[in-house]
């Protein structure tokens, strides 16, 4: 069970969404990062100052060193930037104890005095988001499984005729609608008077759309002359039947209302027209000599083609072509050797007569 502490500490975590240890721990955190920003900011300025305005001059004087000097004929005082890091750094470190020490006062001091609520009071504590919230007494008894399936079903039905009422109210809007069409005219052309209109559907009916066939049929009975001679009030004219029976005439009136603001579009456009959607003479440059580059190319392809053909004897000076099958490579070493058996055949015989016409005409 938790302790009267915990509980507190639960209490003040839910009204102010974070626990109060984190409240603390931010305070002490910026604290700590103001005295890091002091520090580099002394570091920063001593490490820029004269060692000499700082007491290195007096102390190498006391001790007779001559220091060295730089090449504008300053002295240098090498371990002065030591002495100013070491320095600082036990600055930061002292500011960091006082700091831990004296805010751990703050912290104990908050938690048990400004931070924390009563232990008499906790259980009366009531949050904003605790109101009008009913709490089951511990004597209830716990609901059964034949309960909690009751509800279950209950709440199944009750979403079944809530599905049936909103189709129920599509249905007459749509009826009221259709109805609503039939008393009122059917929309009079420019420069037409709606009993002109009314005249022109009795007159020519036959002239009308089939699917609007019967909008306005009964619409005599309350915009007519006679309607009017009796004080009937006539129903507003309504124009969504002949939305949902004209969408050209919709469409078109839509696209002519839009023309205004693309002459603005393009009026604004027009001065970058040159400059962006065009192509510039560097790129139809690049263009033909991307061109000339590959009819280079197709050029010393077809060069290499026709030497290639010519060391094998086909003959390509006349676009010659040579026809038949594609020959592998062991038909063609097949072929060579007939060529050289045939060839060495008819030169022993070559041979042999030459060795008798020298043997006849020898001395």
């Amino acid at each position: 069970m938790a302790n009267p502490k915990q509980i507190e500490n639960l209490l003040l975590t839910e009204h102010f969404r974070f626990t109060p240890i984190t409240l603390i721990d931010e305070i002490i955190n910026v604290v700590n990062e103001r005295a890091y920003h002091a520090t580099d900011a002394i570091e920063d300025s001593l490490l820029n100052a004269d060692p000499s305005i700082l007491g290195f001059g007096s102390r190498a004087a006391a001790e007779g060193r001559i220091p060295d000097t730089d090449d504008e004929g300053k002295p240098v005082f090498p371990e002065a930037k030591l002495e100013i890091e070491e320095g600082v750094h036990q600055l930061e470190t002292l500011l960091e104890n006082t700091v831990d020490k004296n805010f751990d006062k703050l912290e104990i001091y908050t938690l048990r005095n400004v931070l924390t609520v009563p232990e008499d009071l906790v259980p009366w504590v009531r949050l904003d988001h605790y109101k009008d919230l009913t709490v089951p007494s511990s004597n209830t008894p716990a609901p059964s499984p034949e309960a909690l399936q009751l509800l279950r079903r209950k709440l199944q039905e009750t979403q079944k005729l809530h599905a049936a009422l909103l189709a129920e109210k599509t249905r007459n809007e749509a009826l009221l609608a259709r109805l609503r069409s039939l008393l009122s005219p059917r929309p009079a052309a420019s420069g037409s008077s709606p009993t002109h209109a009314l005249n022109a559907e009795h007159s020519s009916p036959t002239r009308q759309n089939d699917s609007s066939t019967d909008a306005g049929v009964f619409a005599f009975l309350s915009h007519g002359p006679a309607a009017q001679n009796l004080g009937i009030v006539p129903l507003p004219t309504t124009t969504a039947p002949s939305t949902l029976h004209e969408p050209i005439s919709t469409h078109t009136n839509f696209t002519l209302s839009q023309l205004p603001a693309l002459r603005a579009q393009l009026t604004a456009l027009r001065p970058y027209l040159a400059t962006t959607s065009l192509p510039t003479k560097s790129a139809a440059a690049g263009g033909a000599e991307a061109a000339e580059a590959a009819r280079e190319r197709r050029d010393y392809i077809e060069s290499q083609t026709r030497r290639v053909l010519e060391r094998r004897g086909v003959d390509v000076r006349n676009g010659a072509a040579v026809e038949g099958r594609r020959m592998n490579g062991e038909e063609v070493r097949a072929l060579e050797e007939i060529v050289a058996a045939m060839g060495g055949q008819n030169r022993e015989p070559e041979e042999g007569a030459d060795e008798g016409d020298r043997m006849d005409t020898g001395d």
